[in-house]
């Protein structure tokens, strides 16, 4: 499986973003999303994960009810849209999937096998 993310950029501390990220390869529906981002000098933490049926999510305290993960199977793709963006919110995110069984919902970033690029999101103040 290959990841592409993208929709990083320049945002006021408020303002929106939407990251979106591309999968190919394997059979989509089988894997559990996640979005995750790192501070330089500090460990990944997970933002968000959305499981195969797209049922259960997993939100990082630090993002509940400003973020939202989402899914499309057919089109391959996920995307988390981030609104009333903080400074504290500055990071590489990186989505990633793993391949699942229905009852298994990882939501720590060893869990994940297969990660994008990564994609820079600055929120200034």
């Amino acid at each position: 499986v290959q990841l592409q993310a993208s929709g990083g950029g320049l945002v006021q501390a408020g303002g929106s973003l939407r990251l979106s990220c591309a999968a190919s390869g394997g059979t989509f529906s089988y894997y559990t999303v996640g979005w995750f981002r790192q501070e330089p000098g500090k460990e990944r933490e997970t933002v968000a994960a959305l499981g195969r049926g797209s049922g259960r999510t997993y939100y990082g305290d630090s993002v509940k009810g400003r973020f939202t993960i989402s899914r499309d199977n057919d089109k391959k793709m996920v995307y988390l849209q981030m609104n009333s963006l903080k400074p504290e919110d500055t990071a590489v995110y990186y989505c990633a999937v793993v391949r699942t069984i229905m009852t298994v919902f990882p939501t720590t970033p060893d869990a994940y096998t297969y990660w994008g690029q990564g994609t820079l999101v600055t929120v200034s103040s």
